[in-house]
């Protein structure tokens, strides 16, 4: 697994992944339009999302299992980027307001515990947005992509995890109705290709889920576990 951020980080340079980047972004910033003063975590491989928010966020980080491996990142600029284990995420409770999680889950070795540790990070008028391939869509098949590994989910699959987590789903969304070829016209038309499907095709036919949710504190919380050492680990500066 060490090598799945870096064939992501080769997938989004390419022209289909630029495309990929930008159409996922809008749903993304719709969904999340400001993050002033606020403070996000991106999880997996979040960095071609966290950009439009990095100078609006009073603190934007971005976290990879430490069983893949760390990608630097913004490029040219001072380090955002680190490792840690996804069942211990190196955060105190209670320390972020927004958090992003993509190419995350669907590769989790622990998606439940991974989930856990976001609620204790979590603030708790905090937000989550999970994106996941779709188990209905053409590009959970496509090994060509970052999203066609790891475990798809359906919608309904996210919101029974997500429950079992002590997450409510607040609303969903979803994007790349596109199928995932690599042709030219295709991919210099993907932006109205994605608005008219969009407007004709059920979500879930669309390549990405896309679920919002919030903790639910109303919901029993089991009693904490010993404290556990928390390992970090930071890329060194180019």
């Amino acid at each position: 697994m060490a090598s799945e951020a870096h064939s992501a980080a080769a997938f989004y340079a390419t022209p289909r992944g630029a495309m990929v980047a930008r159409l996922l972004r809008e749903r993304l910033a719709a969904l999340w339009p400001a993050m002033d003063g606020f403070d996000v975590l991106g999880i997996g491989y979040a960095a071609p999302y966290l950009r439009p928010w990095r100078e609006q966020a009073r603190r934007c980080i971005a976290l990879t299992p430490a069983q893949t491996s760390v990608v630097r990142w913004p490029a040219g600029l001072p380090n955002l980027s680190c490792a840690g284990e996804e069942d211990a995420l190196p955060f105190p409770d209670l320390c972020f307001d927004r958090v992003l999680l993509v190419h995350g889950l669907e590769s989790a070795e622990h998606g439940r515990k991974l989930l856990r540790e976001i609620w204790r990070v979590l603030k708790d008028d905090g937000q989550l947005l999970v994106v996941t391939p779709n188990r209905r869509g053409m590009w959970a098949y496509l090994e060509s992509t970052p999203f066609g590994h790891g475990q798809p989910y359906s919608p309904g699959q996210i919101t029974r995890l997500l429950a079992s987590a002590l997450f409510r789903v607040k609303r969903r969304d979803a994007a790349l109705f596109m199928p995932p070829v690599r042709l030219r016209p295709m991919v210099r038309g993907a932006r109205a290709w994605e608005r008219g499907a969009r407007r004709v095709l059920p979500h879930a036919v669309a390549g990405l889920t896309i679920t919002e949710a919030t903790k639910d504190l109303y919901a029993v919380t089991p009693a904490g576990a010993p404290r556990r050492h928390r390992r970090v680990v930071v890329t060194e500066a180019a």
